[in-house]
């Protein structure tokens, strides 16, 4: 079910940067899209939600009225209610909390500098659906966005082939106060949300998940309209020593590969012996496990055991991947976590599972694949805010300064500089 890796060059040949000669024939298939949806608005989101999710829409169905998204909360039971309240609890706590540190004041020589966030003023958040629902990433592009306090807040979600959004989906968004639910995705609602239909309004910024095409397309549109980072399918990697479950490692596999195909199912270990009980264990599990024919595709296409002589060299490959998720089950768990610098998340000990980050541990489940964890981080409020820093100097401020801004503005040949403070300073 997974594959044995004995050249790790294999795996960074799919990694960013590496990735970027390969993209072109996905470029060129969203480019069309993106070009049609620009030109003809709403008339192409409707051409082209049939043609990719069989969906008919009219004009005045692109939107979720008002009074379907009211009646989603209805239709959900208490216990999806709850779940949903308790994740937005646990995430505003956190982004909260971000935001307070963001802002504070400096005081230092008669100077006093302010930094202040500001939020910017309008998001598309886009959530994947059609043949599967996900209110939790909806929960989770929505809640930072709102914290931040952005003006309007918009989300685009596929339908299915009748039309439809998920009731749960809808009632995340109305928990959360989304201003606009759209029934459009893939890339024609990343160009809608870019540049703007007769229906979908034009945003400042695009965020959220989605698959290649989804990716591609908020790349594409990047010079006309901001957007958060490359986030794809799904990835998990566990690094692990001798004292691990393995047990435990494969369920975390499993659960990972139901995200679908596309993503990195991956063992790193420094124990043989663990690598051969996991891929043993797994082979049985999985015939027992829901949806066992997809998982066994998935992991057969994503999977892999990659072992190692001793865990630094795990760790060094652990570092060269930068997983989107990555686990640590080992004596030293802690101690390892230090020296990690790229993964996306990272989740220490037997009772930290991807799967419970993915719904309900305060923290964001959007977060960098393919690699990108080497220069980017997880979607957090830092994302829909934009920082302002406010200067005020007394004279003795300035004066503290006064000759520094002299000699600094006369090497780089801006006299004006200098003299714009000299002129406060003579009557």
């Amino acid at each position: 079910m997974v594959t044995w890796i004995n050249d790790p060059k294999q795996i960074l040949l799919t990694r960013w940067p590496n990735t970027s000669k390969t993209k072109g024939e996905i470029y060129k298939a969203v480019q069309p899209i993106i070009e049609e949806v620009s030109k003809h608005g709403d008339k192409a989101l409707i051409e082209y939600t049939y043609r990719f999710d069989g969906t008919k829409l009219m004009g005045d169905s692109i939107k979720v009225s008002e009074e379907e998204l009211e009646n989603s909360i209805k239709l959900i039971t208490e216990v999806q209610l709850r779940a949903l309240k308790e994740a937005k609890r646990r995430l505003e706590i956190v982004e909260q909390r971000r935001l307070q540190l963001l802002n504070f004041t400096t005081v230092f020589d008669g100077v006093t500098v302010r930094s202040i966030s500001k939020p910017i003023s309008s998001v598309g958040c886009y959530v994947p659906g059609g043949r599967a629902s996900y209110p939790s990433s909806l929960l989770m592009n929505v809640i930072p966005a709102k914290i931040a306090d952005v003006g309007k807040i918009v989300v685009c979600t596929p339908p299915n082939a009748n039309g439809e959004i998920d009731t749960l989906t809808l009632a995340a968004a109305q928990l959360c106060g989304v201003d606009q639910v759209f029934r459009v995705g893939g890339a024609q609602a990343i160009a809608a949300l870019a540049f703007g239909t007769e229906t979908i309004p034009r945003v400042d910024k695009i965020v959220g998940p989605g698959n290649m095409y989804v990716t591609a397309a908020k790349e594409l549109v990047s010079s006309t309209v901001s957007i958060d980072k490359p986030a794809g399918p799904s990835e998990i990697v566990v690094l692990a020593d001798k004292t691990a479950d393995p047990q435990l490692i494969i369920l975390d596999l499993i659960s990972q590969a139901e995200h679908g195909p596309g993503g990195l199912c991956g063992l790193v270990t420094d124990s043989k012996r663990l690598a051969e009980e996991v891929e043993k264990l797994l082979d049985e599990r999985i015939k027992v496990a829901p949806k066992n024919d997809e998982i066994s595709k998935i992991l057969d296409e994503t999977g892999f055991i990659y072992v190692t002589n001793e865990i630094g060299a795990a760790i060094e490959f652990v570092e060269s991947i930068a997983p989107e998720h990555l686990e640590i089950m080992a004596e030293q768990s802690t101690e390892i976590s230090k020296k990690i610098t790229t993964a996306g998340l990272v989740l220490l000990g037997d009772y930290t599972p991807v799967a419970a980050t993915d719904y309900c541990m305060g923290t964001n489940h959007v977060l960098p694949t393919g690699g990108y964890g080497r220069i980017n981080s997880g979607l957090t409020v830092l994302d829909f805010v934009k920082t302002i820093n406010v200067v005020e100097s007394t004279k003795e401020g300035l004066e503290e300064v006064r000759e520094n801004i002299r000699a600094l503005s006369s090497a780089e040949g801006l006299p004006n500089h200098g003299l714009a403070v000299e002129g406060r300073f003579t009557s």
